[in-house]
């Protein structure tokens, strides 16, 4: 649909959505923003990778302050590799966790480690694999963020 603008329009109508959602999570809705923002994310992702790219930055700027406990560490499967991308450019992190997601198997993981709260990725799994992943925080900050990313042992085709 952006395609179909011209755009000077394009530019205005994304400022105004990237507004209204800004003003959605004051308001107490961060996780209804959120999703709406992976929608658009995931709308974007393939035709307009930049529109996408702003729209991945805002999640992360909607996303609460993240929590300074840390949780007791859940069984990890032996057989989960670990991704660290917290030596990645942050352009291509989450490339990086989809493509190491659509390369599982059903009931597959990895664990994910992060310098900050992954929780934008999270929305954008479940705008693009409803019902199709699972995730489980391992560990939740101050300075790394361990979460295990799956797919169901029965997942949906």
């Amino acid at each position: 649909m952006a395609a179909d603008l011209q755009p000077a329009t394009a530019a205005v109508m994304s400022e105004l959505a990237r507004e209204a959602l800004i003003a959605l999570a004051d308001a107490g809705h961060a996780d209804q923003a959120n999703r709406l923002a992976a929608s658009a994310y995931v709308r974007l992702r393939h035709d307009d990778p930049v529109g996408a790219q702003r729209i991945n930055a805002l999640m992360h700027k909607l996303c609460r302050p993240p929590r300074k406990q840390k949780h007791e560490e859940e069984p990890v499967s032996p057989t989960d590799k670990e991704l660290d991308v917290r030596n990645e450019p942050p352009a291509r992190r989450h490339e990086l966790i989809f493509e190491n997601y659509e390369a599982l198997g059903n009931g597959e993981g990895f664990v994910l480690v992060n310098d900050h709260d992954p929780k934008p990725l999270e929305y954008q799994f479940a705008a693009e694999h409803p019902s199709e992943y699972t995730w489980e925080y391992l560990e939740q900050g101050p300075t790394v963020w361990r979460v295990r990313i799956g797919k169901p042992a029965e997942a949906a085709s």
